[in-house]
């Protein structure tokens, strides 16, 4: 795997077993209500153990400064003739469905990169995106998918069928994470409109982002993507991510 001038070693989790119990140090980088995707929280955990050849560790001088996660799985086929629209929840389901099943995956999906913030700004996004394009093109996968969370959106109301259309004066798309997928070839393929649901209670949202949540409609949370729907005759409310499906021909 690649190591870059900047003494920061990449390598597979496979080769560098020992940061498997190190993954979480800087898992807050999320905001806490993204902790609560039930899908999420019964299979990413899992991802490492069963797929350590494809998930990617980054260290500086011992330390985990960032790592990924992507897991294998069959497609096309008969049953999955098109992304799905449910995305990042989606694809953890056919990963592990097709494990269980032992059906040989053709292609990978990417799930994550964290980098440790003290090192944002440092080119490290695209290096570890290449260590993952890498390792799943080393398991002989014909192509990576991602879905994007583009994270640069700060229009909670504006589609993300527009947000993706937004490109900067050289062409690349105003997303900070999309942009740096297509710089690494990637093409945006489409939207994933329900790729992550969470759902909670009122006084769970509540515990989660610190509003009131105390009335029937949209509330806008910070660092989501879109609004979140509230019901208070019902004591719950809903989030909808979108992300953006993503292809790395390998």
């Amino acid at each position: 795997m690649p190591e870059n001038s900047r003494a920061i070693v990449i390598s597979t989790l496979a080769e560098r077993p020992e940061y498997l119990d190190k993954l979480y140090e800087f898992a807050d980088v999320w905001p806490a209500f993204m902790h609560n995707d039930p899908i999420g929280n019964a299979f990413m955990g899992q991802v490492p153990r069963h797929f350590p050849d494809q998930c990617i560790v980054a260290t500086e001088d011992g330390e985990l400064v960032a790592h990924g996660r992507s897991i294998p799985f069959v497609y096309p086929d008969e049953d999955r003739t098109d992304l799905p629209t449910g995305g990042w929840d989606r694809v953890l389901h056919w990963g592990f469905q097709d494990l269980r099943t032992g059906r040989e995956p053709n292609v990978s999906s990417a799930l994550e990169i964290l980098i440790r913030p003290t090192h944002l700004g440092r080119g490290l996004s695209h290096d570890m995106l290449a260590a993952m394009r890498q390792a799943v093109k080393a398991k002989g996968h014909t192509a990576l998918y991602a879905p994007v969370r583009p994270n640069g959106k700060t229009d909670p109301h504006q589609p993300m069928t527009q947000y993706i259309q937004e490109t900067r004066p050289d062409g690349l798309p105003i997303d900070p994470w999309l942009r740096v997928h297509v710089k690494a070839g990637g093409t945006i393929v489409q939207v994933a409109p329900r790729s992550m649901v969470i759902a909670g209670t009122l006084d769970e949202w509540r515990e989660w982002t610190g509003l009131p949540f105390d009335t029937t409609g949209d509330v806008v949370v910070p660092k989501a993507l879109v609004p979140v729907h509230a019901d208070v005759t019902h004591n719950h409310a809903v989030y909808v991510e979108p992300n953006v499906w993503v292809r790395h021909d390998l």
